[in-house]
């Protein structure tokens, strides 16, 4: 069955007839957050027997949430044909009152979203890789991810969001149905998320940043940079053997950036590697000339990790260095590190109990 969730509002309007019915389903799917056709009281009959039909609501099952301490949670979800992938719910500020009790800043919330079930990249430092690559999402299972985060937190229709495209996955290797879930969130009869509250990460594949570019679809773009040399990157991302930085580079000068928007390098620190003032120093100059923002990431550790997580005060030195020369940095901070926090973690795990009690049941 079609996965409803797959189609833009214009879409609809061109398979359901007359055309203003897509607009109320659009508003049951992602305003009322339902999953029953039947349940949606203003369409005839006649049209919910054809819905049903053809079209299903919810292919996503949520079989495993992880909540940590701080209030993230890690959400593990099996798709239609038993395969499972992982979101995350990430409260980055918590309401602030007045004291009157007059609210002078509501919750901030992102959600990390994956695009792909595992990886083509690779990584050295990222769980997922250890699981291999499945296949692509669909835009409607990727769009799910979104409606499920909103419903399963009680978040009101109205509550705007931010999403990050930086679950499992290399977007930019599934940027078509990147493309239409970006599309379809926007909808202003739908989530109404806008693009410019969106990120796509990327580990830096230059011909596709140069079509997402070219798509103009006004998103934001994040890159995994992590080395400032192409020998270091290399052996943390075996793909900048064909997309070097250089190619990054030449790739990022020509893309739109919003006149109040940056575009942000991801570094994920590591310990005795690429935390020294020698690669700040590096850092900087290579991103001359770019309206960028780094985001330093300290290392988080996994079962069987080769790397180590780095000391804060050299990563404040590294953040401090870029700062007084004028590049735009920041220091992440972690969210969910009490749970499986590394991508790819909370699948894995749960992919092992199962093995394990197969295995005890055999």
């Amino acid at each position: 069955m079609k996965n409803i969730y797959d189609y833009t509002q214009s879409e609809l309007e061109s398979f359901i007839q007359p055309s203003f019915r897509a607009k109320q389903i659009y508003h049951w799917l992602y305003v009322q957050y339902l999953q029953d056709f039947d349940l949606m009281h203003n369409l005839p009959k006649d049209l919910k027997a054809i819905l049903k039909q053809e079209y299903r609501i919810s292919h996503l099952e949520i079989i495993r949430v992880e909540t940590s301490s701080d209030g993230t949670k890690k959400y593990l979800f099996k798709t239609q044909d038993g395969h499972s992938f992982e979101s995350v719910f990430i409260k980055m500020r918590d309401k602030k009152l007045d004291d009157n009790g007059k609210v002078i800043e509501g919750e901030k919330y992102t959600f990390c979203v994956s695009s792909q079930i595992g990886c083509k990249v690779g990584c050295a430092f990222c769980f997922t890789a250890k699981g291999g690559f499945i296949r692509d999402l669909s835009a409607g299972e990727i769009v799910e991810q979104v409606v499920w985060l909103k419903k399963d937190n009680n978040l009101l229709p109205e509550k705007r969001v931010n999403i990050v495209y930086m679950g499992m996955g290399e977007p930019l290797n599934n940027l078509d149905n990147v493309a239409k879930a970006i599309r379809i969130l926007g909808e202003l009869n739908g989530l109404s998320i806008s693009a410019r509250r969106q990120t796509i990460s990327t580990s830096g594949i230059a011909p596709r940043i140069k079509k997402l570019g070219e798509m103009n679809l006004g998103v934001q773009l994040a890159i995994s940079l992590h080395a400032v040399d192409d020998v270091l990157r290399t052996r943390l991302i075996p793909m900048n053997k064909a997309y070097n930085i250089q190619s990054i580079i030449d790739a990022l000068r020509d893309f739109p950036v919003d006149a109040r928007k940056r575009i942000m390098f991801e570094y994920l620190v590591i310990k005795d590697l690429n935390d020294d003032l020698k690669s700040a120093k590096t850092l900087l100059k290579l991103l001359d000339g770019i309206k960028a923002k780094v985001n330093l990431i300290l290392f988080n550790p996994h079962e069987g990790s080769e790397f180590q997580r780095p000391d804060m005060e050299q990563v404040k030195k590294f953040a401090d260095f870029l700062v007084q020369r004028g590049l735009l940095a920041t220091i992440r901070e972690s969210k969910g590190i009490d749970i499986s926090a590394a991508c790819g973690q909370l699948r894995e795990k749960t992919l092992r109990d199962v093995s394990c009690e197969t295995d005890r049941i055999g």
